[in-house]
């Protein structure tokens, strides 16, 4: 494996004494700082006191209104709603997010998803067909969905619309979908490019409870899933997802959901959990369920109300 080296060009000394002076910290720590995009007292504010009022507004993000209004009609209607993810952490976590939070106010939801030998990887024809077979009229699609461009036309053809949640860069063409929310769209102004999965159902589940009036803080308790998944999946811990992350992981020490603190226990992991803990440790357990049998196994565990039930999920 060959490594290519870029050195950053160097860094004037008056820049860095002025942020030493400025945030009371000696010239190598400011010259760390700069270096890392932080280069007055308020990014230095921002990066070392993370706030959740820094998100940015869900409905900057292209066709948000258009998949919050998807979702109101449905629940108006009466619709079943399939939430439809990946096997893998960010996926799952996704649908965990999903799922539990459209089940707080509405029942008529399920989640499905893909086997990783039988169907492999995204959306898949058997899932599509699964729900035109089940009264499915609305699919939320998490951490996949970018470049499905058939199976998206075929849902259309049985009936079936699409949200696509999605963060990995898309092709040429978009899916016919209801609403494609990935920040990596061409025509999307939204301010942060590098959501995981299930970042981008955050920002989903943040637009529907503005739309339907549930207090933000209502969401922190899904904040746990979001940092699992922005660890395991490996996107950049900048802009929002270190204020993400930042609050998951003080979920995840302090109030954990039943599955995660099972995890935990399972791994005997029981304070002052980091990133490292998450990508070494909990996120493999994860995944493991989809590789050795079928990855529902790791919602369900996600989803899981009671911390014994939970326990044995995770053995």
């Amino acid at each position: 494996m060959e490594y290519l080296w870029k050195q950053k060009p160097k860094t004037s000394q008056a820049a860095i004494d002025q942020l030493s002076k400025e945030i009371n910290v000696n010239p190598t720590l400011a010259n760390m700082l700069i270096n890392r995009g932080v280069e007055s007292f308020e990014q230095a504010k921002s990066y070392f006191r993370p706030s959740l009022v820094q998100l940015h507004d869900p409905f900057l993000m292209k066709d948000m209104r258009e998949a919050v209004d998807r979702i109101q009609a449905a629940i108006a209607g009466e619709e079943k709603i399939m939430v439809y993810g990946d096997y893998d952490v960010d996926g799952t976590t996704a649908v965990a997010l999903m799922y539990g939070f459209l089940k707080t106010f509405y029942p008529e939801v399920i989640f499905y998803i893909p086997d990783r030998y039988k169907e492999g990887y995204g959306i898949s024809e058997k899932g599509v067909r699964f729900a035109a077979e089940n009264g499915i009229k609305l699919i939320i699609a998490l951490d996949c969905g970018i470049k499905a461009i058939a199976k998206v036309a075929l849902a259309k053809e049985l009936g079936v619309d699409f949200i696509i949640c999605d963060h990995h860069t898309p092709g040429d063409e978009l899916p016919a979908a209801v609403a494609v929310l990935d920040a990596k769209r061409r025509d999307c102004d939204y301010p942060y490019k590098e959501l995981s999965g299930a970042g981008v159902g955050f920002k989903l589940i943040q637009a529907l409870a503005m739309k339907r009036g549930i207090d933000s803080s209502q969401l922190d308790t899904y904040l746990d899933l979001v940092a699992v998944s922005i660890a395991a999946d490996i996107v950049p811990i900048t802009g929002e997802n270190r204020i993400l992350a930042y609050y998951g992981l003080d979920r995840l020490n302090n109030t954990p959901r039943p599955g995660l603190k099972a995890l935990m226990l399972s791994s005997n992991l029981e304070k002052d959990i980091g990133i490292a803990d998450v990508v070494f440790k909990i996120g493999p357990r994860i995944n493991a369920s989809g590789r050795l049998e079928h990855a529902k196994a790791s919602v369900e565990l996600l989803i899981s109300s009671d911390l014994e039930g939970a326990m044995e999920r995770a053995k």
